[in-house]
């Protein structure tokens, strides 16, 4: 079942339904009813009717249809002189009384002629205030319906005591769409339909070409990325009204769409489960592809949403953090819930353990997670920090400050954990996020993300972290150089190598962690030992794991390789060998030094010096990170200036090249690039520079009217 069927099944249960018919659908442009339209309408209602649905109307138009009817009645009766006077405009109480006994009449006998019985019902917002009221409405429309009966609602606007009612903060419904959505929440509707003059809610005003029709609106996703246009023609709501109607409605429980009133036969159509309008539901979001949104859209919101979050306060972001540790550890039971699904799922489809391991949410990662970000939370705010303060002139002050990157894009793979960490960076950085997990972390990622976005305030919007989950959308995303600023992969040396040939936007990441240990002659033998088991068996499937043990040769002679060898044996580590090694051990030959395990399983070769272990390092590695073990201080020297890695270790396992270890609270990944970030990349790493230049009206004018001193002034901390 794809998602749009999915989204459609509730429709089974559907027995009572509202219906709001708006101004702009009962009258045409000229302001003159629309028979057509209204006929149609009731048609539609008589068929429901004998499908066995209760059916709720709630129509306006009758203020429209008394303006029209009092101005040709003020105008028949006016004199000569009297036109020759300005024209006031009528006023709507009365065109209210008017317009609401004609609509009426319409209906009645549009419906008598269909041998279907309509009742009238007029409210105001006062008769809401009362219990006893609330109760006879119930009852009434209860008794009508029995007895087959369509109940017509309408505002009764001729005695309404409310003047301006989208000022009344304190009114229970402002126009009939919120009195639509109140009735069907009051009368237990089972869907509400709203018809409109357009065919749905659109990303942008319905006249613009690019903007697209909403299938499904996730309140998430789409709330901040929506433009509206006018409001409506001739009522007082319009699009925005019917969203906020639709939107508090479905979150409420009633599921609600809002469609055309011009196309014939649209709530049939809806009921039968075809695809039209925009659909609002409370569990949308669980089911609407992200590609019904579109890349470009996610990503434009994404920077939107971003440039929201750089306009707050320090203290306002870091409480955003804090919100999302603690959301995460209230949600750990459901998190863990879901992890453990795709973890069996990945086993029952047959994934290598490596991938298993690296996708699992061990106990006590959720609150780890939340330290972190605690962590990040309580560091210095990054944005907007001055690095470097100038005199360019007299009176003329430059600054160099630090500045989001903008929008970022990561791809990873297997670890969901990564989903937590990138997105907090993100946060702290102040740049928008789009994610790609791997299909292995479906659930995992999902819940993840609806975690983190509840817990960003309305005011930011979720659209801040997008999850993308498609493999479809990762084309169409690479394009978008124009809106998203930096890459970074996080998987396989194929998905970096895959992304890199396919994209102009710059990419941070690391291919491949072919990570050495070398032990010098000059290694104490135990500290040797404890650094070559943690580095290969603390966490085999992470990239900062050992894959590749270097040796020195005269360790062959002192019975020091023998020691490390029967270490590694003993943890159930499989050795394979360089030419040296295997035919001195007796071990299988390695196919290749450039081979990344992420397993229980490494390399192992025997090697001159320090000189021929750097030289085998260049060769062989992927510039992640490496270690020597050695008490000779020169050696080790030699090697931690000469290895040209992102991390170079000295007397300390490999494990501890990670962005939380090196205090950056999280890391978003580690980049063997060697521009912008290199090495475990937290927070730093996702910040580019501004320039901003203070002056007094000082101009160039050639450089005849400046001089320049250049003097650098001290930054006070």
């Amino acid at each position: 079942m794809d998602s749009m069927d999915r989204s459609r099944t509730f429709l089974r249960d559907v027995k009572r339904l509202v219906i709001k018919v708006g101004t702009a659908v009962v009258t045409r442009s000229d302001g003159r009813l629309a028979l057509g339209r209204l006929g149609a309408l009731c048609e539609q209602i008589k068929e429901l009717n004998s499908q066995e649905y209760e059916v709720i109307l709630v129509s306006s138009g009758a203020v429209g249809i008394g303006r029209q009817r009092l101005r040709y009645r003020k105008l028949v009766n006016s004199s000569f002189a009297d036109l020759q006077k300005p024209q006031v405009d009528l006023d709507g109480k009365a065109c209210a009384a008017v317009g609401q006994n004609s609509l009426m009449a319409l209906y009645d006998t549009l419906f008598s002629q269909l041998d279907v019985t309509s009742a009238q019902l007029l409210v105001t917002d006062n008769d809401f205030r009362d219990k006893d009221f609330r109760r006879q409405l119930s009852d009434t429309v209860k008794s009508l319906l029995t007895l087959k009966v369509v109940p017509i609602f309408n505002e009764n606007d001729a005695v309404s005591t409310r003047k301006a009612p989208y000022e009344d903060s304190s009114g229970i419904f402002w126009d009939n769409d919120s009195l639509a959505a109140l009735l069907a929440l009051e009368l237990k509707a089972d869907l509400l339909v709203l018809l409109s003059d357009v065919d749905g809610l659109y990303s942008g005003p319905p006249s613009d070409p690019h903007s697209k029709l909403i299938h499904t609106y996730v309140k998430e996703r789409h709330q901040g990325e929506i433009t509206f246009g006018d409001k409506s023609r001739v009522g007082r709501g319009g699009m925005t009204a019917k969203v906020k109607a639709a939107t508090g409605a479905a979150y409420a429980g009633i599921p609600v769409v809002i469609t055309s009133g011009y196309a014939p036969g649209n709530i049939l159509k809806v009921l039968k489960g075809d695809r039209i309008g925009t659909l609002f539901h409370q569990d949308a979001h669980l089911w609407t592809p992200q590609k019904d949104v579109g890349a470009r859209d996610m990503a434009v919101a994404a920077r939107e949403s971003s440039r929201r979050l750089q306009a707050i306060s320090s203290q306002e972001r870091r409480k955003i953090l804090l919100d999302i540790a603690d959301a995460l550890e209230a949600n750990e039971k459901l998190i863990s819930t879901e992890n453990e699904a795709d973890v069996a799922e990945a086993q029952q489809s047959g994934y290598e353990k490596a991938l298993v391991s690296r996708l699992a949410m061990k106990p006590g990662k959720i609150s780890s997670l939340a330290n972190s970000i605690r962590t990040l939370a309580n560091m210095e705010d990054p944005i907007g920090h001055v690095l470097k303060r100038t005199e360019v002139s007299d009176g003329l002050v430059l600054e160099k400050t630090s500045s989001p990157l903008g929008v970022l894009l990561i791809v990873f793979e297997s670890r969901p954990d990564a989903l937590v960490q990138i997105a907090s960076l993100a946060i702290r950085s102040g740049n928008g996020l789009l994610l790609k997990g791997g299909k292995e972390a479906r659930r995992s990622n999902a819940i993840l993300h609806k975690v983190i976005t509840e817990a960003i305030p309305e005011s930011i919007g979720g659209t801040l972290i997008g999850l993308v989950t498609s493999r479809e959308e990762i084309p169409d995303l690479l394009k978008l150089d124009d809106v998203i600023d930096l890459v970074i992969p996080r998987g396989s040396n194929k998905l970096v190598s895959q992304i890199k040939n396919s994209t102009k936007i710059p990419v941070l990441g690391h291919a491949d962690g072919i990570c050495h240990v070398y032990v010098d002659k000059s290694a104490d033998l135990e500290m040797s030992k404890r650094i070559v088991l943690d580095a290969k068996i603390d966490y085999p499937a992470a990239c900062n794991a050992m894959e590749t043990l270097l040796v020195h040769k005269d360790l062959v002679q002192t019975g020091g390789l023998n020691e490390l060898v029967v270490n590694l044996r003993i943890e159930g580590v499989t050795l394979n060998g360089g030419p040296r090694a295997s035919s001195l051990l007796n071990i299988p030959e390695a196919r290749t030094f450039h081979h990344e395990y992420n397993s229980l399983a490494c390399t192992l070769e025997i090697v001159d010096d320090v000189f021929d272990a750097i030289d085998h390092i260049h060769q062989h590695g992927s510039a992640h990170t490496d270690c020597i073990v050695t008490e000779d201080h020169e050696v080790a020297e030699v090697f931690l200036r000469q290895v040209d890695s992102a991390a170079v270790f000295h007397n300390a396992s490999t494990r501890f090249s990670d962005g939380a270890r090196f205090g950056l609270g999280a890391e978003v990944g580690i980049s063997t690039s060697r521009i912008h970030a290199r090495g475990p990349v937290g927070v730093e790493g996702l910040l580019t520079t501004r320039w901003i230049l203070r002056g007094s009206g000082q101009v160039v004018d050639g450089d005849k009217g400046v001089v320049y001193t250049h003097r650098d002034i001290k930054i006070e901390s």
